[in-house]
């Protein structure tokens, strides 16, 4: 069943999350994954406030997401994000 991975990112560094962003194509493309939102204009339709960069990505299912979060590119990835942003990032099968 396809799964997504949904992170929201505040961003605390622009200039250091510039590497994340550079090397997080290339982890999700590893593991045939599709960025599905990567920040883009945003509307609250209900609820509170949202300042936080959204982005989805789809996998095949729940054990590629798994393996692209725990790949050598990946954690690459998160060790250049470190001190750049604070991240809530979220596992969810998908309704297929």
């Amino acid at each position: 069943m396809t799964a997504y991975v949904i992170t929201r990112i505040e961003v605390t560094d622009p200039v250091r999350y510039e590497d994340y962003k550079a090397l997080t194509p290339a982890a999700v493309a590893a593991h045939n994954g599709r960025f599905v939102v990567r920040g883009g204009e945003m509307e609250v339709l209900e609820g509170e406030p949202e300042q936080r960069r959204i982005v989805v990505v789809q996998f095949a299912d729940m054990d590629t997401a798994r393996a692209f979060y725990d790949s050598e590119e990946y954690r690459a990835a998160r060790a250049a994000r470190a001190g750049a942003a604070n991240m809530q990032m979220i596992l969810v099968d998908g309704a297929d």
